[in-house]
C-alpha cells in the first residue's frame, strides 16, 4: 500500500479496509472499475452509496493543498459504473485561480479515461460555485447526483437552480460528448504526436483554442491534459492544470517533470501559453515548449 493511504485507510470500517488494501498498491492512481467496486460492496457489506461515501478518505489523500490544507476529495461515476477519484490540488506562490477543484481532477479522470458520461458525482464537502458551473457544463450536467456526507443525494439542478450553462450559449456538444476537431503537425516527435492527439478531442467551443499539454517525466512516462472550457470562462480548466493533476494521482512529485508540451490550435481566440508559463514556473524549473498547430 502506498503510504499516501496509511492515513486514510485508519477513517475507513475495517470491513472495507480488509477488501480494499490490495487495491492500493504502487500503481493505484484513483481508478477503480465497476466490477472492483462490487467486489468492495459485497466483501464490506454495504450499499453502492454507502460504499463511496466511505471511500472519500481515500480520495481526500491525492489532494495537494500547500496554501489552504485543506483536503477535499471528490469520486466521479462514469457512464461505465467506473469510479475516478480526484482531489484539490494548489500550485504553491502561484494565483488562487491556478488551483484544480476536486471535483474538477475527478472529472477530468474520467474524461482521460475515455468516459462520456457521468451519473454521480460524490464529494466529501458542499461542491463551491465554481464546480457547481463545471459539473453543469458536462453531458446532461443538471441531472448528475451529488452525494454528500449526511446529506440527502440531489442532482445539480438543485444546487445550481436557474442555471446558465452550453445551451444558452448554443452548444449542442457539451464536455464529454465527442468533439469533432482536427488539427495537423508534421512531427515525428512522440511527445508532439501525443500532446496532438490530446488536443483533438479538447473542448473549446467558446474560443476555438483546442489545446493539450504533454509532459514527461524523469523515468519516460507521460501525462497528458486538455483544455476544458466552460460557458462562465472562469472554470474553465487548462490542460497544464489537468496534467498535473495526472501527475500527483500517480503519486509522482513535481521535480519529475523533465519536459512539457503545450500544443494550440492557430485558429483560437486565446493563448494558453502565459497561464500555463505561470504554473510551470511554479512547480518546475522546465522550460515551456509552445507548439502551434493548423486546423485541418
Amino acid at each position: 500500500m502506498q503510504d499516501r493511504f496509511i492515513g486514510a485507510v485508519s477513517l475507513i470500517p475495517e470491513s472495507l479496509a480488509t477488501p480494499l488494501i490490495p487495491l492500493l498498491g504502487e500503481h493505484f492512481s484513483g481508478h477503480l472499475s465497476n466490477d472492483q467496486l462490487s467486489m468492495l460492496a459485497t466483501e464490506s457489506a454495504m450499499d453502492k452509496q454507502q460504499l463511496l461515501l466511505a471511500l472519500l478518505p481515500i480520495a481526500a489523500a491525492l489532494a495537494s493543498p500547500p496554501i489552504s490544507h485543506f483536503y477535499v476529495g471528490a469520486i466521479a461515476i462514469g457512464a461505465s459504473g467506473d469510479a475516478y477519484m480526484g482531489a484539490n490540488m494548489e500550485l504553491p506562490g502561484e494565483a488562487l485561480g491556478q488551483a484544480v477543484h476536486a471535483e474538477q481532477n475527478a472529472i477530468s479522470h474520467a474524461w482521460l479515461k475515455g468516459e462520456r458520461g457521468i451519473q454521480d458525482i460524490v464529494v466529501n464537502a458542499s461542491p463551491c460555485g465554481h464546480c457547481r458551473q463545471f459539473i453543469n457544463e458536462l453531458v446532461k450536467g443538471s441531472e448528475i447526483c451529488i452525494h454528500l456526507p449526511g446529506q440527502p443525494t440531489a442532482p445539480l439542478a438543485h444546487y445550481l437552480p436557474y442555471a446558465f450553462g452550453p445551451k444558452d450559449l448554443n452548444i449542442s456538444a457539451p464536455l464529454l460528448a465527442p468533439q469533432q476537431v482536427e488539427l495537423a503537425l508534421e512531427t515525428d516527435d512522440p511527445l508532439l504526436i501525443e500532446a496532438l492527439d490530446q488536443a483533438n478531442q479538447s473542448y473549446a467551443p467558446y474560443t476555438g483554442n483546442h489545446a493539450a499539454v504533454a509532459l514527461e517525466t524523469d523515468d519516460g512516462r507521460v501525462f497528458v491534459g486538455r483544455y476544458a472550457e466552460n460557458a462562465a470562462f472562469n472554470p474553465s480548466m487548462l490542460p497544464l492544470q489537468m496534467a498535473l493533476g495526472e501527475l500527483l494521482r500517480h503519486n509522482l512529485g513535481f521535480e519529475a517533470i523533465e519536459r512539457v508540451v503545450l500544443l494550440e490550435s492557430s485558429a483560437g481566440q486565446i493563448s494558453l501559453a502565459n497561464a500555463s508559463l505561470a504554473a510551470l514556473s511554479a512547480v518546475a524549473d522546465v522550460q515551456l515548449e509552445h507548439v502551434i498547430a493548423e486546423p485541418c
